[in-house]
């Protein structure tokens, strides 16, 4: 598997932004995958992780599946299902996948499920493909 390449000052995959998860992202040729330990600092609920990161990491891990295919867009709508809670402590699997390119519009789904496969949540996602002074700005924020 590949690693994705990152923004370095993203909240989910950045690695010179102190407030961010650094999750690594990888893609297999056709889905992007990773892995996240919760920890107390992402709490909600005691002992649970809030359902706000886990929007954000399916948010990503989709995006990540279109990057992969060295694409820019920016999100245009996510819908989220959340079938089960994640525990601090417990390791997530995420994986992300284009479902459609139909060009100016990219349509993706995501999964986060824990280790033994149970589903968390599960995300649809629409991207709009980026062009000009936009794609340039994201361009550069790559490094």
């Amino acid at each position: 598997m590949e690693l994705i390449q990152r923004y370095s000052k993203c909240f989910v995959c950045g690695d010179k932004n102190d407030m961010c998860l650094k999750v690594d992202f990888f893609h297999d040729g056709e889905k992007a995958r990773a892995e996240y330990h919760p920890t107390p600092r992402f709490e909600g609920y005691k002992e649970i992780l809030h359902g706000g990161i886990i929007s954000a990491l399916l948010d990503e891990v989709m995006i990540k599946a279109i990057i992969a295919k060295g694409i820019f867009s920016l999100t245009s709508r996510i819908d989220i299902r959340f079938k089960n809670f994640a525990r601090i402590g417990e390791k997530l699997l995420l994986e992300g996948r284009i479902k459609e390119d139909r060009r100016r519009l990219i349509l993706a789904e995501g999964k986060a499920f824990k280790q033994e496969g149970e589903v968390i949540a599960a995300a649809r996602g629409t991207y709009f493909r980026v062009k000009g002074q936009i794609k340039e700005q994201l361009e550069r924020s790559i490094d």
